[in-house]
């Protein structure tokens, strides 16, 4: 019956939530007009409900000035304790509300940024709800210790027993370089720009294999040029005129669709390993992971 008692009276102590609401509001506001234009009520229910609580409390809350108001001392205490505690209660009322699906996808560096983050936009308009999250690192990660969804990684299967593969793309090597690049050397056409342009190097460190299958010289490729240690930044050199770029066909269809870039030579050379998209095997059909998958999938083979 004591703990009854005590809870009663905790009860009657709490003032009405109108009344402390209006109070924090106009608090923040200090004017009373404010205070009703952003609760959507009449500037005389503010002050009414103000009133009461001082009532209640039996402590004058507000100074009433000619051109607003001012806390008293009591006032601005329990203010600072009125507001945090509706702070809390939308916190705690934000927390119950449903949460979009995450999604988390790793992908190399270069994959995120020229062929990835360009089609998200698609992606988003049609899924809106879906709280997708991109993790651009070379970094083999786990699953389940790292909190991976999904996988984009150039290899070859098997990845793993509790992993599923299903291929993206091939990886095919062309030869880039912007057009203003190629223009200024139009005797150097074909292979013999090859051998006279500055190559731009990657940590794949292939142009020695691609001049290898095209019948040109091998050591050309040890001769300067500038080095990066992500494909998108030699390509990015390649755009900004500053040489020749090795790289997959697919990553730069668009730049070559759009005359960003150019072929520096008509060959190419299909050169593993691929790209694969990876995912648990345990991963669930309805899941937003599988929505993710399956517009990976059906976005690939659209432009394959």
């Amino acid at each position: 019956m004591a703990v009854e008692k005590r809870l009663t009276t905790a009860q009657r102590a709490l003032p009405p939530l109108n009344a402390l609401r209006a109070f924090e509001v106009a608090g923040r506001r200090l004017n009373f007009r404010l205070a009703a234009e952003e609760l959507g009520v009449s500037q005389g229910a503010v002050a009414q409900h103000v009133r009461g609580l001082e009532a209640r409390l039996g402590l004058k809350l507000f100074e009433r000035l000619p051109k607003g108001l001012a806390l008293t001392d009591a006032g601005r205490s329990y203010h600072e304790e009125v507001a945090e505690a509706f702070v809390r209660l939308r916190e705690a009322t934000v927390r119950l509300e449903p949460q979009a699906a995450r999604v988390t996808i790793t992908a190399t560096t270069t994959f995120a940024s020229r062929w990835l983050i360009p089609r998200l936009t698609a992606f988003t308009g049609r899924h809106p709800d879906i709280d997708l999250r991109v993790l651009a690192t070379d970094s083999v990660l786990n699953f389940q210790s790292d909190g991976v969804d999904l996988a984009v990684r150039q290899g070859r299967p098997p990845f793993g027993a509790g992993v599923e593969a299903e291929r993206l793309f091939r990886t095919e090597l062309v030869a880039v370089a912007a057009p203003d690049f190629l223009d200024a050397r139009p005797k150097a056409a074909g292979l013999a720009a090859l051998e006279e342009a500055p190559l731009l190097h990657d940590s794949h460190n292939l142009w020695p294999v691609f001049l290898d299958a095209l019948g040109g010289r091998r050591e050309r490729a040890l001769r300067g040029g500038l080095r990066f240690n992500q494909t998108t930044l030699s390509v990015d050199a390649a755009m900004a005129g500053q040489g020749v770029a090795l790289v997959a066909r697919f990553l730069v269809a668009e730049d070559l669709r759009s005359g960003r870039l150019r072929l520096v030579v008509a060959d190419s050379l299909a050169r593993e390993p691929d790209y694969h998209l990876l995912a648990p095997r345990s991963l669930r059909r309805a899941s937003a992971t599988e929505i993710v998958r399956s517009w990976l999938l059906e976005t690939a083979r659209a432009v394959e």
